[in-house]
């Protein structure tokens, strides 16, 4: 839709973005909102899965389809062979398999499905964690991007736009209530609960503004994790060449929302 000039700025992982660039797509990256990965690895203490080398033998689950890339690169960094080196398996969008006990270590995203288990009973103590930004294999995830043919001729609309979003975020992350009641204003009765979107508000905030970062840089795109997440797209076949950085994303967008 934002190709073709239906709308003109999107959000996307940057993973996703990157294959539809390679095609020829009129698409660049102006934002980065998401500064961590958000994805995680979990499992039961008691299935003595610490370390990724630990996942040997297991039954390991994601989603698939463009959420496994993070997953296949920290079995590469441990030398670990998803096709014979234990059981790389197809998870569903529930974590009905992971409490049942048929997965021995399944994805979780931060803000969503790691508090799915914790809401089914488990405590946190009996949990263990493999962590995609503490293993140097994290990815870039939700960014804003847009139409690179309108851009040319609408920087000024473009970086309103983003500084309205920014202001939208630092107020959520100041004000996580009044953000739920927005979106629990929008949902389908019965579909979600209060409590799991204030929890997703709480966690997602971690991800747009982490531990050191300076609120004031939301939205800005760190050049190394940028092509970090280029190479393992392309390391995994996400991307046939090396992502061309400088056309697939720009920072000129964020200066002028910077200098303002």
């Amino acid at each position: 839709q934002v190709a073709n000039g239906a709308a003109q700025i999107g959000v996307d992982w940057v993973a996703s973005l990157l294959p539809h660039q390679e095609q020829g797509m009129p698409l660049v990256q102006i934002a980065q909102i998401y500064q961590n990965s958000g994805l995680q690895l979990v499992s039961m203490k008691d299935s003595g899965i610490e370390t990724p080398e630990d996942l040997a033998g297991k039954n390991v689950g994601n989603w698939m389809g463009g959420n496994e890339f993070e997953l296949l690169a920290i079995f590469d960094k441990y030398g670990l062979d998803p096709n014979s080196d234990f059981n790389f398996v197809k998870q569903a969008f529930t974590m009905d398999q992971f409490l049942t006990g048929e997965l021995d270590a399944a994805s979780v995203m931060t803000y969503n499905e790691y508090h799915v288990v914790l809401e089914s009973g488990v405590p946190a103590s009996d949990l263990n964690i493999i962590d995609m930004n503490e293993e140097g294999v994290a990815m870039l995830e939700d960014n804003l991007f847009a139409n690179s043919e309108w851009l040319e001729d609408n920087k000024e609309v473009a970086a309103k736009f983003v500084k309205a979003s920014i202001k939208g975020w630092k107020d959520a992350i100041e004000n996580p209530e009044e953000a739920v009641d927005f979106v629990m204003a929008q949902v389908e009765e019965g579909s979600t609960t209060r409590e799991h979107q204030l929890v997703m508000m709480e966690e997602v905030a971690k991800l747009v503004v982490p531990e050191g970062f300076d609120p004031a840089n939301i939205g800005i795109i760190d050049a190394d994790m940028f092509q970090q997440t280029a190479d393992i797209a392309h390391q995994y076949g996400v991307i046939k060449e090396p992502a061309d950085i400088t056309k697939a994303y720009t920072d000129e967008i964020m200066d002028m929302v910077l200098a303002e």
